[in-house]
């Protein structure tokens, strides 16, 4: 079986990856629902690819890797990789999980960081009525995580949250020390989310980046004997660059409170530093950013050695991304937690896609046994929502 082409289609904002074969094997993979202005740099690895055997996972992703980087950048080398594996478990005739050692647990569990309601205002009861909403969706999460610090905003709800200028542009790095005020600000609502959950439901924190090494650990203490599953990005994470484990060093050692990082990095060299200085207790890759579901099994398999835990980032991967998430964390050691969950939106992508569902019953999702990923468009339904520029991204 040879490569023969690789197209790319943004749909629904997501770029979408399909590799089709001389055999007439297809095979899908996706990015992030926000990233439709990745277009050109998947396309920029389809003369790497074509010709090359596709159920030769590992040879060909050793011939592109090295290409990627940091997230957003990983994003094009991740979703090829899972279109790769769909193809892989097409034709053999097995769920994905199969080829990567088989499943050592039938149901995965997910976390709840995308199931969201607006809140009316900032204030700790509107907190409290918000996290009050989640607790009681049907869903029934296990977990769920919210937003505080510099990724919640509190640096535009108050004035003086920090010590800086805030710049509300999106994604720009904010960064400083938080002022009293701005502490107890942030503290008084994450107290009223806590008085919500109780010990029923875990709460994570969805911190940063931005915060000063000192600030980071003050939070951590300040959270000691609650019931806080993870404190994450408070330091680097999502859209830096960069690792800076020997500032995770700072912090993790000296609080009881576990402390997580990991969705921007890509690639398994890029956690050696986190892992091997035990600089964190939870590590966070998002399979759709790091280089793939193998990669973030070996990462996994590595981190348990130092006993690390694994709560996978994914918020919005959606459905492709969600069934990739799920195959992975069938086959992940004992330290895996559970995975942020991805949906399916907009709703139309459960109109344009055959296959299975991924219900969520009690946090959790039962394992599919359909080949590949377990989904696959319907061309006819997926062609309605395709740009004009994309027409021919169903044509073999």
């Amino acid at each position: 079986m040879k490569i023969t082409d690789l197209k790319v289609a943004i749909i629904g904002d997501a770029p979408v990856v399909r590799i089709t074969t001389d055999e007439g094997i297809d095979g899908v993979g996706a990015g992030e629902t926000t990233k439709p202005y990745l277009k050109p740099m998947v396309e920029f690895y389809r003369d790497m690819i074509i010709g090359k055997d596709p159920t030769d996972v590992e040879r060909v992703m050793l011939g592109i890797r090295r290409m990627g980087s940091f997230k957003p950048w990983g994003t094009a080398v991740s979703a090829i990789e899972m279109a790769l594996w769909d193809i892989a478990g097409k034709a053999a005739g097995l769920p994905v999980y199969k080829l990567l050692g088989g499943k050592i647990r039938d149901k995965v569990q997910v976390y709840n960081g995308n199931v969201r309601f607006p809140r009316s205002s900032n204030e700790p009861e509107d907190f409290a009525e918000n996290m009050q909403k989640m607790k009681d969706h049907p869903y029934n999460f296990s977990i769920i995580k919210d937003s505080v610090s510099f990724h919640g905003g509190m640096h535009r709800q108050m004035d003086d949250f920090y010590y800086g200028t805030p710049v509300t542009t999106y994604r720009y790095p904010n960064r400083g020390g938080i002022t009293p005020k701005g502490f107890k600000y942030m503290m008084k609502r994450i107290e009223a989310m806590l008085d919500v959950l109780g010990d029923d439901v875990g709460l994570a924190l969805d911190c940063g980046p931005g915060m000063t090494v000192s600030d980071a650990l003050k939070l951590g203490r300040e959270l000691e004997g609650s019931n806080i599953m993870w404190l994450e990005d408070m330091l680097t994470g999502d859209y830096s660059p960069f690792v800076l484990a020997d500032l995770y060093t700072q912090v993790t050692p000296y609080t009881s409170t576990p402390i997580h990082t990991g969705e921007q990095i890509y690639l398994r060299q890029n956690f050696v530093e986190l892992i091997e200085r035990n600089a964190v207790n939870v590590l966070g890759p998002d399979v759709a950013d790091v280089g793939g579901i193998a990669e973030m099994k070996f990462i996994c398999e590595y981190a348990d050695l130092h006993g690390i835990q694994f709560a996978p980032h994914g918020t919005f991967d959606g459905l492709i991304g969600l069934a990739a998430q799920t195959h992975m964390a069938a086959v992940l050691p004992d330290n895996f937690i559970a995975f942020e969950l991805p949906q399916a939106k907009p709703e139309w992508w459960l109109d344009i896609m055959e296959g299975e569902r991924f219900n969520v019953t009690d946090s959790h999702i039962e394992v599919p046994d359909i080949p590949g990923l377990g989904v696959s468009f319907i061309p006819e339904e997926a062609k309605r929502y395709l740009r004009e520029e994309d027409t021919g991204f169903f044509d073999n």
